[in-house]
């Protein structure tokens, strides 16, 4: 948290020197259309990655002018486009980027004082910025919406791979999963549901919710901000919580209820349109040995029927009983962390859950596992079934094994280069001006070839209106 402090109060030096230069004379950096990128905002930026400890190549003021010139480009088409984000998409990526910054410096007071003004003041700051990032992804993906790829496009992209240029792929496995967690009966939450009632009692008495928030709540997100989560739309939160927080209204202090992850209330902040700001205190039931217990009984009790009685089948049980939300509805089978997007069960040994692998290592193809108590990273524990359902050996990449993998790279070649054919068109219509300092610059460079009447950018004040 101290390094992190530092690092912060380093980049507002850099920025409140940025932003006293910039009230003298400020160079503009580049044009496009009838935008400018200030050099202000470039140092800025870079400061900002420098502050998050990151090792920077020489050129990266580059890399930075040029994604400000793609980030232009898109957000000037997009209004020609009418593509558009609302007021509430802005102000919840705000309120995200803000509870995040807020975690890390310990604290909305410790925050500010770094920041030398209000939260609010700044978020006004950096409001046109984010909501320029914002439409211009959007631009991006109204660019690449309708891009598909066909089986004869993936065969196509393969054979164009020279054969000694084919990727190779560590070894890989598919294994499936049925999770039972430890539940706890209503006399085993009753103890937490109390210590719930007795803190809102205390809030409805007076006393200072955000700080009893910091004092007790078991949210690790939120309690550092005295219970605030910001503004978010109703499909954010699970659903006991999302009906309690749009059924109040402003000022509103709910009662205590249950979630899976414990017992909560909470107090509407703010509404507006279909996004609500509330702040909640969380007590989190503590495991009992006996509910482990009743869960190890329940997952040999599964095993049997699976290995012994063979009257379920691996993925009808996974179904059914086991309490992984991620893999139940999926045969029970893993997905690739690194893939979910393609929701690819083949997982790269040297990717896999050490504890997965201890178990599975010894296991043969088709395998179940008897129940091991399974330990998650935040020190919860399940008892668990393993199934090694497929190996793969490491091995160049083919068709019959790797098409999942291959289809991804030929659509994302595809994407990148209707991208690119889009750019390079718009840059031939655009009009283009880069400052001398990075007009050397190769990534730079192609964008000043490309557009019409390409000229060397001059020194101005910073009264010019930034659009």
């Amino acid at each position: 948290m101290r390094k992190f402090g530092l690092a912060i109060l380093g980049l507002l030096l850099v920025i409140s020197v940025s932003k006293a230069q910039q009230r003298s004379v400020d160079k503009i950096a580049g044009v496009v259309g009838s935008s400018i990128i200030l050099q202000s905002d470039i140092e800025q930026l870079y400061a900002q990655y420098l502050a998050q400890g990151a090792t920077l190549p020489p050129n990266f003021k580059c890399e930075i002018l040029q994604n400000q010139l793609t980030q232009k480009i898109l957000a000037q088409q997009a209004v020609i486009d009418s593509v558009s984000v609302k007021d509430d998409e802005v102000d919840a990526e705000l309120d995200r980027r803000m509870r995040s910054m807020v975690q890390r410096a310990g604290g909305e007071e410790r925050l500010e004082q770094f920041l030398g003004r209000s939260i609010i003041q700044y978020k006004d700051e950096i409001r046109n910025e984010i909501r320029e990032s914002m439409v211009a992804d959007r631009m991006r993906g109204k660019i690449t919406e309708k891009i598909s790829v066909t089986p004869l496009d993936v065969k196509n992209y393969y054979d164009k791979i020279p054969k000694d240029s084919l990727p190779s792929f560590n070894k890989e496995v598919e294994v499936g999963v049925i999770s039972f967690n430890p539940t706890l009966n209503k006399e085993e939450k009753e103890m937490s549901k109390e210590k719930a009632e007795e803190l809102r009692a205390r809030v409805k008495k007076g006393e200072d919710f955000a700080t009893l928030a910091r004092l007790y709540s078991q949210d690790p997100g939120s309690a550092p901000q005295g219970g605030d989560l910001g503004f978010n739309e109703r499909g954010t939160f699970v659903k006991e919580f999302s009906a309690m927080a749009f059924r109040l209204k402003a000022g509103e202090l709910s009662p205590v209820f249950e979630t899976d992850y414990g017992f909560h209330f909470l107090q509407v902040i703010e509404r507006r349109g279909e996004q609500v700001h509330v702040r909640h205190i969380l007590i989190m039931p503590q495991i009992t040995q006996a509910s482990v217990d009743r869960a190890k009984m329940k997952a040999d009790s599964v095993y049997d029927l699976l290995t012994k009685n063979k009257k379920i089948d691996f993925s009808s049980a996974a179904a059914y009983y086991s309490d992984d939300k991620d893999t139940k509805y999926n045969g029970g089978m893993m997905l690739n962390a690194d893939n979910v997007q393609t929701r690819s069960t083949y997982i790269p040994t040297d990717k896999l859950d050490p504890q997965v692998a201890l178990v599975t290592d010894t296991m043969k193809v088709g395998e179940i596992s008897k129940p091991i108590l399974y330990t998650a990273q935040d020190g919860k524990k399940s008892y668990r079934i393993f199934l090694l359902k497929s190996v793969t050996d490491a091995h160049k990449a083919n068709l019959a094994q790797d098409f999942p993998k291959i289809k991804d790279a030929a659509y994302n070649e595809k994407v990148n280069r209707t991208v690119s054919e889009w750019f390079e068109k718009k840059r031939k219509q655009t009009f283009i001006r880069v400052d001398p300092e990075y007009q050397g610059c190769a990534m730079v460079k192609r964008w000043m070839d490309s557009a019409p009447k390409a000229v060397a950018a001059t020194t101005t004040t910073t009264d010019t209106p930034k659009q």
